[in-house]
């Protein structure tokens, strides 16, 4: 579609259905701003573009629920795609290069001719573009050149997987362009997590891009990685009288892939021991038997035996968590949630870098939350942690109280009121 075409769609009902699908009915408005905002931002990006046909695509962050830390393990998941995105506005160029402008970041080219990792990429924006586009020119697609305005609600660093987010929204967009929309949004994640491993340079699960494409609120069984078991659920919160409130401590990610890949890898060492790959193939009644041999052996740590022991408490959880949510037990799935919370803190340990240990947001975060919850709520370290975001399930007559405690500590609009969102990445117009 022209862009004056589209325009008249955004600000007229003709975006309204999928808009309130997307982001609920109340915020309908907002995001008609929003859109038309990305327009005008690929217009001015793009101006020799502007007069060709533009798409507009989108892909949402995810929020995990339970199971932290246990898909890289081949292990089990909960988690739900959320109502913040990133959207992309996108017209083919003709060119070999895609061409990207993302909102408040400097401008970035990637060039179709090379698809091979690059080391000084290692890090960037470019290195996930070129690796979700090396991945389906792989599988023999004839990836074309673009030109893409991209614009996140996806809160950068926070827990909510923003590069997740931006790998899928790629994917989708390569997709549906120049491959019929063939691959799908499974296959698609697939492609975010090998851009993001081996492009990037971040060892990651791929839980957070699966999210992301499929939507909604899923269970997710990694045991056969290359075909995950994915279940739906549902979830009433504002029926059940809760709302799920994620708060950004406004810790950086930054520098913390040492601290990210350590749990893995540390993990594995422990699977290692009983001649396994990963700990979903370990029977947790053998380790439990041989904790005081995995102590004497000079490759496994206290921390690897620790981290493994929550591996296999919180891989149980996940399921007890889903069936409580099936059957509206919020009390059960509550008691579950902060249960996970102190598997977290004391076996998988984390809530802060043991570099800085003088910075401590998320233990701080969840020391508040606990004085406004007291026996009501749940709350947890969400994510990979270390720094970012807190999520908590906050009684609904308790909100107003505990976003005046959270954002005084970590300043205004640090708390963000989550709605689940039913669709993953999109082809929007």
């Amino acid at each position: 579609m022209k862009i004056d075409e589209i325009l008249m769609k955004i600000n007229t009902s003709g975006s309204d259905t999928i808009l309130a699908d997307l982001y609920g009915e109340s915020a309908v408005a907002f995001q008609r701003t929003r859109y038309e905002k990305a327009v005008v931002g690929f217009k001015s990006a793009f101006p020799e573009s502007a007069e060709k046909g533009i798409s507009i695509f989108s892909a949402p962050g995810r929020t995990e629920i339970c199971g932290n830390h246990t898909d890289h393990q081949h292990g089990r998941v909960l988690a739900a795609a959320v109502d913040l995105d990133a959207i992309a506005v996108v017209s083919p160029n003709g060119k070999k290069m895609i061409r990207l402008q993302s909102e408040g970041y400097p401008f970035v080219e990637v060039d179709l001719g090379d698809l091979s990792p690059k080391e000084e990429e290692k890090g960037t924006t470019a290195a996930l573009i070129r690796g979700v586009a090396a991945c389906f020119s792989g599988i023999g697609v004839e990836v074309g050149g673009f030109d893409v305005y991209v614009t996140s609600s996806v809160l950068s660093g926070s827990g909510l997987s923003s590069s997740a987010a931006f790998e899928v929204l790629v994917g989708k967009v390569i997709d549906c362009l120049f491959n019929g929309g063939k691959a799908g949004n499974e296959e698609i994640a697939k492609f975010g997590q090998i851009a993001e491993n081996i492009y990037f340079g971040k060892a990651c699960g791929l839980m957070d891009q699966m999210v992301s494409a499929v939507g909604g609120l899923v269970q997710i069984d990694f045991k056969y990685p290359s075909s995950p078991k994915i279940d739906d659920h549902q979830c009433d919160l504002n029926k059940l009288g809760f709302s799920l409130v994620i708060t950004d401590t406004k810790g950086s990610h930054a520098d913390l892939s040492e601290e990210y890949s350590a749990i893995p890898k540390e993990m594995r060492s422990v699977a290692r021991f009983f001649g396994k790959d990963n700990l979903r193939d370990v029977d947790e009644k053998e380790f439990s038997a041989r904790i005081s041999r995995l102590k004497r052996d000079p490759e496994i740590t206290d921390r690897a035996i620790l981290r493994s022991a929550h591996f296999f408490a919180d891989d149980a959880r996940v399921g007890k968590e889903a069936e409580a949510l099936d059957k509206e037990d919020i009390k059960t799935f509550l008691d579950l949630v902060n249960e996970s919370g102190t598997s977290s803190e004391t076996l998988l340990q984390n809530l802060y870098s043991p570099a800085s240990p003088k910075t401590q947001d998320i233990p701080l975060a969840l020391l508040l939350s606990r004085k406004v919850l007291g026996k009501e709520g749940a709350c947890r370290v969400h994510g990979g942690g270390f720094a970012g975001t807190i999520q908590a399930f906050v009684p609904k007559d308790k909100v107003r109280e505990y976003t005046e405690a959270l954002e005084g500590a970590f300043g205004k609009g640090a708390c963000h009121i989550l709605r689940i969102r039913p669709k993953g990445a999109v082809q929007i117009i």
